[in-house]
C-alpha cells in the first residue's frame, strides 16, 4: 500500500510560510453582512463561511503527480510561484436551534502566521468564544485543530462540546506513536495530542452515520488521515462539508487521479476523494471545501472523466 508522500521534515513543519496574500473577507455583525461575505441557509441550518486566513503549501505537497509543465501552470493559476501556492481556510459557523457550531477551529498560532484568523473574525462577526456550543473536527491536523487552546493552554472555546471520530482519536493518541508512525508524522501526532487531550473532558468520539445534531451526519472519508470525516447536512439536496477529503477545487477536480502529498495513506485518500466527487456530481450535492477558493461553496460537474467546479 502506498503510504505518505514524504517531504523534508522542515518543509512539513513550516510549509513554506511567507507568501504574501490578503485573507478572506472581514466579517460584519449579524444583520450587517457585506455584499461579498458568504452566508446562506441550508434546511434547518444557517451557515456563515468564516475565514481562518490562508496557508502556503509546497509544490511537492500540492502536486506530487504533476509533470513539470502541469505543475508550473497550476501553481500560477493558484496564485503561487515555482515553490508553492496559497490555499484558503474556510470554516463553517453553523447556527442550528440553540447551537452555534464550528466545523474545525483553524490554526490558532500553531501553524503559519498567515492563518489563525478565525477567532478575530468571529469577534468582528459579534460571536464570543464562550458562545460556541460545539466544535466538530474533520481531523486533527494543526490547521484544523490548532486553535483548540490559547497560548496558556486553556480551551479557547470553553463552553463547547468537542467531537472527533473514534478512529482519529485512536490513531493520534497512540502513546507509542514514535515507534508506530513514520517520522514525518511525529510533529503532527504531538500537535494532535496537544489539541485532543486538552478537550478530553468535553470530547465525544463518533462514528460514521452518527448525528451531531438532527440532520448533521458524520460521513467517513479516510485517507487524508485514518479517521478523517466529512459532515453531511440534510435538506435542500444535502450539503457535504468536505474537510480535506478533497483539498483543492482546481487540482483535484481537473485531475481526480492525482494524489495529495499530505495524505497519510494516499491510495485510500484517492479512493475517498473520487467517491466523494462521483457522488456529489451524480446527485448534484452542494459542497463546502476547507481549502477551496473562498467561500468554497459549489458543485462538481462531471464531464469526460474529470470535474469542473461550479460556484453555488
Amino acid at each position: 500500500m502506498r503510504k505518505l508522500i514524504e517531504c523534508a521534515p522542515t518543509t512539513r513543519r513550516e510549509v513554506l510560510a511567507g507568501l504574501t496574500a490578503t485573507a478572506a473577507s472581514i466579517l460584519l455583525p449579524r444583520g450587517a453582512y457585506a455584499a461579498d461575505f458568504h452566508r446562506f441557509n441550508h434546511g434547518a441550518f444557517d451557515i456563515t463561511v468564516v475565514s481562518d486566513g490562508f496557508l502556503t503549501l509546497p509544490a511537492e505537497v500540492l502536486l506530487p503527480d504533476a509533470s513539470p509543465k502541469d505543475r508550473k501552470e497550476l501553481l500560477a493559476r493558484l496564485g503561487g510561484d515555482a515553490n508553492g501556492a496559497p490555499v484558503r481556510a474556510n470554516i463553517p459557523l453553523i447556527r442550528h436551534g440553540n447551537d452555534l457550531i464550528l466545523i474545525d477551529n483553524g490554526s490558532g498560532s500553531k501553524f503559519q502566521a498567515s492563518a489563525g484568523k478565525l477567532a478575530e473574525n468571529l469577534r468582528t462577526l459579534g460571536v464570543k468564544p464562550g458562545e460556541i456550543t460545539k466544535v466538530v473536527f474533520t481531523h486533527a491536523h494543526p490547521d484544523h485543530s490548532g486553535a483548540t487552546t490559547t497560548e496558556d493552554g486553556r480551551l479557547l472555546y470553553p463552553n463547547a462540546e468537542y467531537f472527533v471520530s473514534e478512529t482519529e482519536w485512536n490513531f493520534w493518541t497512540d502513546k507509542e506513536y514514535e515507534a508506530h508512525m513514520p517520522s514525518v508524522l511525529h510533529d503532527f501526532a504531538r500537535g494532535a495530542q496537544r489539541d485532543l487531550f486538552a478537550a478530553k473532558e468535553r470530547l465525544t468520539l463518533v462514528k460514521a452515520g452518527q448525528e451531531i445534531v438532527p440532520g448533521m451526519n458524520v460521513m467517513a472519508t479516510p485517507g487524508h488521515t485514518p479517521g478523517h470525516v466529512s459532515i453531511e447536512l440534510a435538506g435542500d439536496g444535502n450539503l457535504l462539508i468536505t474537510g480535506d477529503a478533497c483539498t483543492n477545487d482546481v487540482i483535484f477536480f481537473e485531475h481526480p487521479a492525482w494524489h495529495f502529498g499530505f495524505d497519510t495513506d494516499p491510495e485510500v485518500g484517492l479512493k475517498s476523494r473520487q467517491a466523494l466527487l462521483d457522488r456529489a456530481a451524480a446527485e448534484k450535492i452542494k459542497m463546502l471545501g476547507y481549502h477551496w477558493t473562498y467561500p468554497g461553496v459549489g458543485y462538481a460537474e462531471r464531464k469526460d472523466g474529470v470535474y469542473r467546479f461550479q460556484k453555488a
